[in-house]
């Protein structure tokens, strides 16, 4: 069991800049075993579906992002505080949502899907102003 809490979210005006924390904690996510989690962050916009927004496997290389974030958006990971990061720049009005992030134990094979995953955070509120 890994216990996923988001930091970070808030007001913010169109153009600024904001980054997201998703900590993990519990007997599952412990030392190098965090390493072996996949790991990414969704988001939800109110009235809308959960929409993917980046992914990061075991390697910084791999990689996913949503093509509308692509270059605004830059997800990482640091295993030995347990965090994966979202960094979000160039704000939009559009980018407004709860953001959520989500781990799977083992490599990313659907990263854009929500089933792929099996544990979220209860997220953290975004609100960008315009």
């Amino acid at each position: 069991q890994v216990h996923l809490v988001e930091s970070g979210g808030g007001l913010v005006p169109a153009g600024g800049s904001l980054r997201l924390a998703c900590k993990g904690s519990g007997p599952a996510a412990s030392g190098q075993f965090f390493s072996k989690y996949a790991l990414a962050w969704f988001r939800q916009a109110p009235g809308k579906d959960k929409e993917f927004v980046a992914a990061i496997g075991w390697f910084d290389e791999d990689q996913h992002y949503n093509d509308a974030m692509k270059g605004r958006f830059t997800i990482s990971r640091d295993n030995t505080e347990n965090t994966v990061y979202l960094q979000m720049d160039s704000l939009k009005s559009e980018d407004t949502a709860v953001y959520s992030c989500a781990a799977t134990l083992g490599p990313l094979v659907r990263p854009t899907t929500t089933g792929e995953y099996d544990y979220w955070g209860q997220g953290t509120q975004v609100t960008v102003s315009s």
